[in-house]
């Protein structure tokens, strides 16, 4: 009997990146959606699937059943935005962030269309939450099978030390997370591999052939502190005249990872939405007198070289690319939990 296509809608979709490794894993991505307008090109352009500038609120279950095609098996996903379960949020209340409701929604979501599997994909932090409790509770009421945890990246082929909070559902079989492809940690993917083939550019300045790959400008004195840096270092290497104020006082005295350079030879940091800025964690470049380019922060989330974020003549903003970046699910990372879904499906037919 030949297998069965497994369809996703991809809620909350952002550029794609969820969205390319299901593709790569042979999963039919048939919509994404998402509120943010500047995800509509990514997504259609590397996909090509249908993007729909919607808020999940406004969705129904009977909307969404419309987007699959007939006889497939139904993947619902939903990456809802992590800000309120951040560790970089450093224990602040964010009870009343309005995007709480956002995986209340897609529970509602879950209940009226009862795909066939479920997927999320958020921050660890999450996992320590009773909203997320509930939402697994329900998918157990609902007759699916559950599988979550807190997946290492670079034993994904991710070269980041980024974790992740990754759930798997079904109600068509046993479902279990993706099995680690990197258990040796002398084997782990580094930023050698992953971005030292790029061409040399500047603070400032881009490569002429690939607009994304443009370095933020640093002033005078971040330009000083990054020759004081060295690789796998921190502030603490240079001398007192090029410290800031905030690093002089008690509070500032834990923060080491910003202000310094990535090491060749580890997996990079976690990818932020600010990759980009010298100042908001270890992103300097491990040689270059510089901070990431936005082709190298994407590259580093194992976006293929080519991926296209803007339009071909729109200029990219560092602002609104590394948001598009850092919020993204890793493609690679995807592309394994895509292969397990499959996986699941096969061995239930």
């Amino acid at each position: 009997m030949p297998s069965r296509v497994v369809a996703c809608v991809d809620l909350f979709c952002g550029a794609g990146g969820l969205t390319y490794g299901l593709l790569r894993a042979n999963v039919q991505v048939v919509a994404g959606i998402d509120l943010d307008p500047a995800c509509k090109h990514p997504f259609e352009y590397n996909s090509g699937a249908r993007f729909l500038l919607q808020g999940i609120e406004t969705l129904s279950g009977e909307e969404l059943a419309s987007y699959y095609p007939p006889g497939a098996v139904r993947l619902l996903a939903g990456c809802a935005p992590c800000s309120p379960f951040s560790p970089f949020r450093h224990g602040e209340d964010t009870s009343k962030d309005s995007k709480w409701g956002l995986l209340a929604e897609f529970e509602r979501l879950v209940a009226e269309l009862q795909p066939e599997l479920v997927t999320m994909e958020n921050v660890p932090g999450l996992g320590t939450k009773q909203v997320f409790h509930s939402f697994v509770q329900q998918l157990t009421s609902l007759g699916y099978k559950t599988a979550w945890g807190s997946l290492y990246c670079p034993r994904y082929r991710v070269p980041q030390h980024r974790r992740r909070l990754v759930l798997l559902a079904s109600r068509i079989g046993p479902i279990r997370l993706p099995p680690p492809r990197v258990e040796d940690r002398l084997l782990f993917p580094t930023v050698k591999h992953a971005i030292s083939r790029l061409r040399h550019v500047d603070a400032g300045s881009a490569d002429p052939f690939d607009p994304l790959h443009r370095a933020r400008s640093v002033s005078e004195l971040n330009l000083r502190r990054l020759r004081a840096s060295r690789p796998g270092g921190n502030w603490h290497d240079w001398p007192d005249e090029l410290r800031s104020p905030c690093h002089r006082r008690a509070t500032g005295a834990t923060f080491r990872n910003v202000y310094a350079r990535m090491r060749w030879d580890e997996p990079a940091p976690t990818i932020t939405t600010e990759a980009y800025n010298f100042g908001t964690g270890r992103f300097g470049h491990p040689e270059q007198d510089r901070s990431l380019t936005l082709r190298e922060a994407a590259i580093l989330q194992t976006f293929p070289q080519k991926y296209s974020f803007t339009a071909a003549g729109a200029p990219p903003s560092f602002l609104t690319v590394g948001r598009l970046i850092g919020n993204a699910v890793p493609p690679k990372l995807a592309y394994y939990i895509g292969l397990e879904l499959v996986r699941s499906v096969k061995s239930a037919t």
